[in-house]
């Protein structure tokens, strides 16, 4: 196919899931119902935590950050998707397809970023209890959240002016649900060298830093709840840090599954399915795992609705199930 210069391209395809008509409602059905699970959910934990003063915690900042993001990053894939399987259309302009790539970018980023820090704050809410208000005060934690935005809006300017650069065939396919960074680099006709190293150099260097920090910060944490000498004592210091614990793994290893699963199959459909776990599926459980573990963001959320707490779980320290 003949080349044409990226300034003139004026849309993609996105190919989505399945080709089959009638699999088509059950996909859209499936795919909004999990979209507005994610909103609301998330919702609920940012508005539980800003309307109790008692959670106005650098944990509970960071986790309302989390939701705030988890938003975003969903809200920036599936309402177009579902929007082409309503409307019957796999366009999306060649403006709306970098666009969504940017933003994309920065907010899968900025989780990875996020849940790093907030493995650094149980890493010092447990290692460090007398000291934690003095070290995680207002300002480092507005700092943590600031220089999180920072690289993950740099990061996406630099992979996207390295996307701009390319030269793409005539009526590209994007055999995926959504402008995925690794997607436009393969189909690009251009020499995609340059991009390839940027790709996985800020691969290693952007994600590979902050799940370091994680994996350090936790191989303390355990350190520390076997130097405890009572069950009960190892108990609470581990249900200080479950909820997290359990996001971060959910959150990685998918990722890592997905990407992983693609190299080996080499089928870019087998990725597109693989990574609904990480960028739907994930965002979706993660209220479900903080508040059904957390007394706290349970009996606001009570307060909130006005409905029954589901779980009559007995009550925990106010720092419980971060």
């Amino acid at each position: 196919m003949k080349p044409a210069n990226a300034t003139r391209m004026s849309e993609f395809l996105l190919l989505g899931f399945s080709e089959e008509p009638e699999l088509q409602p059950l996909i859209f059905g499936l795919f909004l119902s999990m979209y507005l699970i994610t909103v609301f959910g998330n919702l609920l934990i940012i508005l539980a935590i800003s309307s109790e003063s008692h959670l106005h915690t650098p944990m509970y900042f960071f986790l309302a950050n989390l939701s705030l993001v988890d938003i975003c990053f969903t809200s920036t894939t599936v309402p177009k998707m579902l929007w082409n399987i309503q409307s019957q259309s796999k366009v999306i302009t060649y403006a709306s397809c970098i666009t969504q790539m940017y933003f994309f970018i920065i907010f899968s980023g900025l989780d990875i970023y996020l849940l790093a820090v907030m493995a650094y704050d149980r890493f010092v809410a447990i290692c460090q209890p007398l000291h934690y208000m003095a070290i995680m005060n207002t300002r480092l934690c507005g700092l943590l959240v600031l220089v999180s935005w920072t690289t993950s809006v740099l990061h996406s300017l630099l992979q996207t002016s390295m996307v701009l650069r390319l030269s793409f065939c005539t009526e590209v396919e994007i055999p995926h649900f959504f402008c995925e960074l690794n997607q436009m680099v393969q189909l690009a006709c251009s020499d995609t060298f340059l991009n390839n190293v940027v790709m996985y150099f800020a691969a290693m260097l952007l994600a590979g830093g902050p799940l370091t920090g994680i994996l350090y910060s936790y191989s303390k944490i355990v350190s520390s709840i076997c130097r405890i000498s009572s069950a009960q004592g190892k108990y609470k210091a581990f249900s200080t840090c479950a909820s997290h614990l359990s996001v971060v793994s959910l959150f990685f290893c998918t990722s890592l599954g997905v990407y992983l699963s693609s190299a080996a199959t080499q089928s870019s459909h087998s990725s597109a399915v693989a990574s609904v776990m990480y960028t739907v599926f994930t965002p979706m459980l993660n209220p479900f795992i903080y508040s059904l573990r957390n007394n706290d963001i349970k009996m606001a959320l009570k307060r909130i609705t006005g409905a029954p707490v589901i779980l009559g779980l007995k009550m925990c320290p106010r720092l419980q199930g971060s």
